[in-house]
């Protein structure tokens, strides 16, 4: 028997990272559109990653307590995690902001603007999985355990 194409290579899960990668930069896109620099710092960018690392750690915590990564679970991971938290967040504007700030001479602002995101960042993602871990999922009884 041949073996199966691994997973980022089969078509149904390249079209649930394709959806949610279009609602997530689409969603980045409006928020950075409705949201005005502030003072040439990039405020929108820098909440929309932080947003976005408390919301993944959130989901990939909570769908790992769920049990194995499998069916639903694996298809809500590759919709909501790979692909919109993936087009949702863009660390690739964080280095290109940074870069344009210290461009302008700013060098205190760029710098401090890419270790702050990288750094609330973290700990917006350990947020994120601390809250996780205080649902626990139900017990087949109706309980918690």
């Amino acid at each position: 028997m041949a073996e199966a194409r691994p997973l980022h290579l089969r078509l149904p899960h390249l079209g649930l990272a394709l959806i949610g990668g279009s609602l997530g930069t689409a969603a980045r896109e409006a928020i950075s559109l409705a949201v005005p620099d502030i003072d040439g710092i990039p405020v929108a960018i820098f909440a929309i990653n932080i947003l976005g690392a408390f919301c993944l750690g959130i989901l990939l915590s909570g769908l790992s307590r769920m049990g194995p990564d499998v069916g639903v679970r694996q298809k809500m991971r590759i919709l909501i995690g790979t692909g919109f938290m993936g087009g949702f967040t863009t660390y690739s504007a964080l280095a290109t902001d940074s870069a344009s700030l210290l461009i302008e001479g700013r060098l205190g602002a760029g710098i401090l603007y890419g270790l702050v995101t990288i750094v609330i960042g973290g700990l917006a993602t350990w947020a994120g999985i601390a809250l996780a871990t205080l649902r626990r999922p139900s017990d087949e009884n109706g309980g918690t355990r």
